[in-house]
């Protein structure tokens, strides 16, 4: 498969299976079929305060969530001094006075020594922990203390140097797909696939923070699916859970969501995160929407089967009916319940005679006719 930059609605893209259709991730199957992954993203929100990033942890194990992750990296490693400034974070307030943004990212980078202890909680806690690496060397400490995954940022698709660190490991790796072309998606799966990577996940993704809701483009998931033959997902950066819902519904396999402890603090990845009680609504919301989508086959389910039998209507005697005589339409009632001779037999069932002396009310029987 190529590497053009073409549109993710592009005609000519050809399936190509890049990996396995479902792997493990600490045990726990992810894949088509299985229920979706739930990734609570912790980020930043832990303020560089350690007691913060363990009760983040407990949050998301009591939601429900699958997994809990945090982000690897170091401002050095991120971002060159001389980067300009956002215009999203000084629009929402999110930089201090004249700070830059590699400043902003020192604030908030993780200390690398809490990964034992993060990791340590975790397991305690019974939640998978992982973390997101955005430098190579991030990669070999999240190796060392045994994440059984690496996710890897739609902002590091183009970095095939991680991607191929990442790969090495042999450990699924789940990579977010936001400003990708359908290219840039192929260029980093042939980097991983290359590197010995056989369990690898697409993650749909849109970057804004939040976006709005008409650039979700959440039927790219389909496409992907198509186009990839591997597991998608959906990493979200909406408020609410209307988008994940909707992305588990068009067949996403995972779903990562920032939530935080309180949108009130300061921080860049607060302001957009859910509170606990919202990423607790958000999981219970995803098994509800994969319960309900159940199987294809339109049929009359067993929760179902007293209301078909008591609830739907069937031929019912409108008055009594002397034994021998010919049932008119008039003789004839179309009423609940359901298990007398169906309506939709009422032309074969005028003119009939009855076998026996019905009464008003009765509801017909094959049997109650001379054949």
């Amino acid at each position: 498969m190529g590497c053009g930059h073409r549109s993710l609605s592009s005609p000519d893209v050809s399936a190509h299976t890049y990996g396995n259709r479902e792997f493990q991730i600490a045990g726990r199957a992810v894949g088509p079929g299985h229920p979706c992954y739930v990734i609570a993203e912790a980020g930043s929100n832990h303020n560089r305060d350690l007691a913060t990033a363990l009760r983040l942890i407990d949050v998301a194990a009591e939601a429900g969530a699958d997994a809990v992750k945090f982000q690897t990296y170091t401002a050095e490693g991120l971002y060159s001094r001389r980067t300009p400034d956002m215009r999203y974070l000084q629009d929402q307030g999110l930089v201090g006075n004249r700070e830059s943004v590699w400043e902003l990212i020192k604030r908030v980078e993780i200390p690398w020594e809490w990964h034992d202890d993060l990791a340590a909680h975790a397991a305690a806690a019974g939640i998978t922990f992982f973390s997101t690496p955005f430098q190579e060397e991030a990669v070999d400490l999240l190796e060392r203390i045994g994440v059984p995954a690496f996710k890897i940022a739609s902002y590091e698709i183009n970095h095939l140097p991680l991607i191929e660190r990442a790969a090495r490991t042999g450990k699924p790796l789940l990579i977010s797909t936001g400003m990708a072309s359908l290219g840039d998606i192929e260029r980093a799966l042939d980097t991983a696939a290359a590197a010995g990577a056989h369990d690898l996940l697409v993650m749909h993704c849109a970057v804004n923070y939040p976006p709005r809701f008409e650039d979700l483009n959440l039927r790219a998931i389909p496409t992907l699916q198509s186009a990839f033959q591997i597991p998608i997902g959906w990493s979200d950066h909406t408020p609410g859970h209307t988008a994940d819902v909707v992305a588990v519904a068009l067949g996403a396999c995972a779903v990562e969501k920032h939530f935080t402890l309180s949108r009130n603090q300061a921080g860049p990845d607060h302001p957009f995160a859910l509170e606990p009680d919202e990423l607790a609504a958000m999981v219970k919301a995803i098994r509800e929407t994969e319960a309900s989508l159940g199987a294809s086959v339109k049929r009359v389910t067993e929760a179902e089967a007293e209301m078909f039998r008591l609830g739907r209507r069937s031929l019912v005697a409108s008055r009594d009916v002397a034994a021998g005589a010919a049932l008119t339409r008039e003789d004839l009632a179309i009423k609940r319940p359901g298990f007398g001779i169906p309506v939709h037999e009422l032309d074969h069932v005028v003119g009939r005679h009855v076998a026996r002396a019905v009464a008003q009310d009765e509801v017909l029987q094959w049997d109650d006719l001379v054949r």
